[in-house]
């Protein structure tokens, strides 16, 4: 007889939740892509996702052009299967202390986490693996906080901007993040791309082909950043 008080309340609790949570949620697709009311005078938290082949080279790239006093400490993500891409980054932030002496050491940070799925993984399988690498991606954006993210393309981005979505619709942390589309996709998206482009996860969505930008009417054309 006493649990009916509890349960009672907890029914009545539970679709107020469910609508805090739904304002919250169009809150945020509302907010997303707007400049910030306080601009940041002190550092940024960056993380910055790395992926195989050109994904690196075309985001090291972009890194290169950063403010490096603004977007600090710099946080670098890559699969676990991947240690070439944070070789990369390794020695870009090595070679920052050798030519000005900046304390970068302190400001750059290199961490790995699981795939979603390998190149030739069967889909069945792969359910759990995503399962897996979406827990770990969570786990690392609740660790970071970042404030800002950049990807553009690999499937590793996919788990790490859903939890950072997911921390802003419930109200844990809010990141900016910025997809730039590789310059290999010329008149489609990526699978990256569209998933973050049709679900509205990206707060700033970039492409680097005019017609991109006329199929993907977000989308914002940055030109040839390569």
């Amino acid at each position: 007889m006493e649990l009916r008080p509890v349960a009672a309340a907890c029914c009545c609790a539970l679709p107020l939740l469910v609508s805090l949570l739904t304002v919250r949620f169009f809150y945020v697709l509302w907010r997303s892509g707007k400049p910030p009311s306080r601009p940041h005078v002190a550092g940024l938290r960056c993380l910055i996702v790395l992926g195989s082949g050109g994904h690196t080279a075309e985001m090291m790239n972009i890194v290169t052009v950063l403010q490096k006093d603004r977007f600090t400490p710099r946080f670098y993500v890559a699969a676990l299967t991947d240690s070439m891409s944070l070789q990369k980054a390794q020695v870009y932030e090595q070679s920052l202390i050798q030519s000005d002496g900046e304390k970068t050491v302190e400001n750059a940070h290199f961490m790995q986490i699981y795939r979603s799925r390998e190149v030739g993984q069967s889909y069945i399988t792969s359910i759990a693996t995503t399962l897996v690498a979406t827990l770990h991606a969570m786990w690392v954006v609740i660790r970071i906080r970042p404030q800002v993210i950049f990807c553009n393309g690999p499937g590793t981005c996919i788990p790490l901007c859903i939890s950072a979505f997911l921390l802003k619709v419930l109200g844990l942390g809010w990141s900016s993040i910025f997809y730039i589309e590789s310059i290999a996709r010329v008149q489609k998206l990526s699978l990256s791309g569209l998933l973050l482009y049709k679900l509205r996860i990206a707060d700033q969505f970039f492409v680097q082909w005019p017609q991109l930008q006329q199929k993907y009417p977000r989308a914002q054309y940055a030109g040839r950043l390569m």
